[in-house]
């Protein structure tokens, strides 16, 4: 054909099989079929669409992390040891430790993977475990609800419960500097754990975590304070430790366990740190927060642990501050500020109840009562929790069976769980390696769920029967 062809023919000259149909700039497809832009489209990156509004620095975040796992967990360490003995404490501590790191691990590097593929910047602890079931193998996503649900609720029974831990000791430390100094105005524990209430609901109405960085910098400096003077007089004149035992008895080994995981787990924590960091991608790796923060928390808990129990033997208490030396002042600063470091510690562990309670509720309020409301429930959960410490005063067991109930299900039991079902359909590893650990991390907090519960409420009955039984003989020997 010629150049008289008319308008509207068809040339199939120089036709192929391929057709090139975005040749002719008079004809642009806007699909691209096989195009390089969409083969390989970025991967969704949610450390660049969190938008934090008061990010938190490394640095601050080390500092949280820290201040979330060394409270008043490290000064029971001798007592746990007294459950355990010498070797198996020192080898336990290490071990635990190694798990307790771990399980915390394997939860935010779940949660940066199923945010890559809901495509959401962050999650949290709850949310982490629902995605892992929603993202996981099809006959458990019907699960991811109530997977999200039992963790919320879960979560803030764990804190809530920590918190009465708290205030006990608060309360505990200041009497027995000030039964030392003032002994005509003895109060009992429980007005002591009254009184912790004023400065608590104060504290506890700081809302954001970014302000709280600072009494967490300053209880943490309390603490080192503290612990140093503790060390002074752990290894003023040691005992020999031939003198304690190497092992205890293997049915106190519950003891030791929960008792040990109470004081280092600070998983609800971990969620909320590494979400509102600056720079997530530092929280895990090597060195990366996590591990700088867990190397000094399990160096620290061994040694306190360790040569407390050589100093103090079976006559250690919850809290061996309490076996300091009530005629010297050097002593008692060191529960005064022990009791300080834990009451701002206070305010940054309630954090993590405080935001499953709003989320749940925030919505269902009116926007012009939030400021109000978030006042009540703070209020409230604070008197909650020094009504429970008044009512149940005893620092040891309850530590103990906190650490059994709520910390060995969360800390231990729920990354185990949810490390499985989110690798289940993406490898789990040479020799199923990664479902064989999980079930030997499974075990142990079942072992520390059943059998430190036992022993703990056995030995709650026996305190309180013991307690009975002497307030009786009492009430008889006053009316003879």
């Amino acid at each position: 054909m010629g150049h008289d062809e008319k308008k509207g023919t068809i040339i199939l000259d120089n036709f192929n099989s391929t057709a090139n149909l975005t040749a002719n700039p008079g004809f642009q497809s806007t699909l691209s079929l096989g195009s390089k832009d969409v083969i390989n489209e970025k991967a969704y990156n949610p450390f660049e669409h969190r938008k934090v509004s008061h990010p938190n620095s490394t640095i601050g975040s080390l500092v949280h992390l820290l201040k979330s796992s060394l409270g008043s967990g490290i000064l029971a360490m001798p007592a746990a040891f007294k459950n355990a003995g010498l070797a198996v404490g020192a080898f336990g501590t290490i071990i635990i430790g190694f798990i307790c790191t771990h399980c915390v691990y394997v939860l935010v590097k779940t949660s940066q993977e199923v945010c890559v593929e809901a495509k959401k910047p962050s999650m949290g602890f709850a949310e982490t475990c629902g995605a892992a079931f929603e993202f996981g193998p099809k006959k458990l996503r019907p699960w991811a609800n109530f997977a999200r649900t039992f963790i919320d609720y879960t979560l803030t029974c764990t804190y809530l419960a920590a918190l009465c831990v708290y205030v006990v000791f608060i309360a505990e430390n200041f009497k027995e500097v000030l039964d030392e100094y003032y002994p005509e105005y003895k109060l009992s524990v429980e007005a002591y754990c009254a009184l912790t209430l004023v400065p608590l609901v104060l504290i506890c109405q700081i809302r954001n975590l970014k302000w709280l960085v600072p009494f967490s910098a300053v209880a943490n400096i309390f603490l080192v304070i503290c612990f140093a003077i503790t060390m002074y007089y752990i290894f003023d004149d040691l005992p020999n430790p031939a003198e304690r035992q190497m092992v205890a008895s293997f049915t106190q080994w519950p003891l030791f366990i929960s008792t040990v995981i109470f004081a280092m787990e600070g998983i609800g924590v971990v969620m909320p740190v590494e979400n509102e960091m600056a720079k997530p991608q530092q929280f895990l790796g090597c060195p990366g927060v996590l591990n700088v923060a867990m190397t000094i928390v399990i160096s620290l808990y061994g040694i306190v642990g360790f040569f407390g129990y050589i100093k103090y033997g079976d006559t250690v208490r919850g809290s061996v501050t309490l076996n300091l030396p009530q005629d010297e002042i050097l002593a008692q600063s060191a529960k005064i500020l022990m009791a300080l470091a834990i009451l701002f510690t206070y305010s940054l562990q309630f954090y993590v109840p405080m935001e499953m309670i709003w989320r749940e509720l925030h919505s269902k309020i009116s926007i012009k009562y939030h400021n109000f409301m978030q006042i009540t429930i703070r209020t409230t959960a604070v008197v909650g929790s020094v009504a429970i410490a008044a009512a149940f005063p005893d620092l040891e067991l309850f530590i103990n069976l906190s650490g059994a109930v709520f910390l060995s299900s969360l800390g231990l039991l729920t990354p185990a769980i949810v490390d499985t079902v989110h690798n289940w359909n993406r490898g789990l590893g040479k020799y199923n390696w990664i479902l064989w650990k999980n079930i030997l991390v499974m075990m142990l907090s079942f072992i520390a769920l059943f059998a430190g519960s036992y022993v703990s409420i056995v030995g709650i009955v026996e305190k309180y029967n013991t307690t009975h039984n002497l307030e009786s003989n009492m009430n008889s020997t006053l009316r003879t």
